[in-house]
């Protein structure tokens, strides 16, 4: 599955082509580099006091992620800067994890259009319900999931900070 979208930043008029993909093992340190900046700025605006998963991860755990979950990549006029993983927790119910952009391409689109390609993966797999993670005191990202038809089922400090269980039902 490929999607393709085009947007026009207003600011500069500048095209921008998104493409997102099934990631390959080659991917994997793109991968790694993605979700270690995106993540240290994630930590940074939730102020979060601990350690989180997501910075411990190495390139092996990577790997075996793109084997074993569907990860996608997306490129910004060809350049990786985000990424998103999901796996099958229940023949209806998925799991998102490692979901981020690369600090300097965050609000083009990027996100949006990963989790729409993910939206659009599950539906195709008769997922129902779809679940991911995020810190409470992030209000940006909590905001953005609201806009993209998430909503709060409970949070949780499993983790050592308060981590909103975000909840999307599909149709």
């Amino acid at each position: 599955m490929r999607n393709t979208n085009t947007n026009m930043d207003t600011n500069t008029n500048i095209n921008m082509k998104i493409e997102i993909r099934k990631a390959a093992a080659c991917d994997a340190q793109v991968i790694y580099n993605i979700i270690k900046e995106s993540f240290k700025k994630y930590v940074k605006e939730a102020k979060i006091p601990v350690t989180i998963d997501a910075l411990e991860e190495n390139i092996e755990d990577v790997i075996k992620d793109i084997e074993s979950k569907e990860v996608f990549i997306a490129f910004l006029n060809g350049i990786p800067a985000g990424t998103i993983r999901v796996e099958t927790i229940t023949d209806d119910t998925a799991l998102i994890t490692r979901f981020g952009v690369l600090p300097e391409y965050q609000n083009n689109g990027i996100g949006r259009a990963l989790l729409n390609h993910t939206d659009n993966f599950l539906i195709s797999k008769g997922i129902k319900k779809v679940y991911l993670y995020t810190a409470s005191k992030h209000a940006n990202l909590i905001r953005f999931y609201y806009n993209t038809g998430f909503y709060v089922d409970s949070t949780t400090k499993d983790k050592g900070y308060t981590r909103a269980l975000m909840v999307k039902e599909y149709e």
